[in-house]
């Protein structure tokens, strides 16, 4: 459940948790920020700067990791997450346009997020739906076959929902 970045950030109970389970476990800094971006819906800073002094690592290991896998986001998302898929299927059919698209409906471009909260948008490197390409997920919910003029109907389920 993401929280507001306006609040003081202190790591939950739950993720403390998982922390000591993790802590001496190879592979734990992935696992550790997996949990913690499932708790704050990313990883903030004042927390990523906590986990490196519980484990007992330089914060710039926590930043490489973060920063090398595209699945961590260092920024708070929108509420609707659209994510548009840029696999070879879905580039050849036009996902380009869809993100065009996109920008020129919520007025962002990609690893952005409006001003009132309410979407960002992000390419990714597939979603594993070839069949129906081109593809886009709004939260997980997958929207295949697309055309560019079926953007704003699906921008507008989706706002204030």
């Amino acid at each position: 459940m993401p929280v507001s970045t306006t609040e003081e950030l202190k790591i939950t109970d739950g993720l403390m948790e998982f922390v000591q389970e993790w802590k001496n476990k190879p592979g734990n800094l992935i696992m550790i920020l997996h949990r913690t971006q499932q708790e704050y819906g990313f990883v903030p800073r004042k927390i990523a700067m906590d986990l490196a002094k519980v484990l007992d690592v330089p914060l710039a290991k926590i930043y490489g990791v973060i920063t090398f896998y595209h699945f961590f986001k260092l920024e708070k998302p929108g509420k609707n997450q659209i994510s548009v898929c840029m696999g070879t299927a879905c580039y050849l059919k036009g996902a380009g346009d869809l993100i065009q698209e996109i920008e020129n409906v919520i007025g962002i471009g990609v690893n952005q997020t409006t001003d009132d909260q309410e979407f960002s948008l992000e390419s990714v490197r597939c979603v594993g739906c070839c069949g129906l390409a081109p593809v886009l997920t709004v939260n997980g919910e997958v929207y295949g076959k697309l055309k560019k003029d079926q953007i704003a109907e699906i921008v507008a389920k989706h706002r204030g929902a």
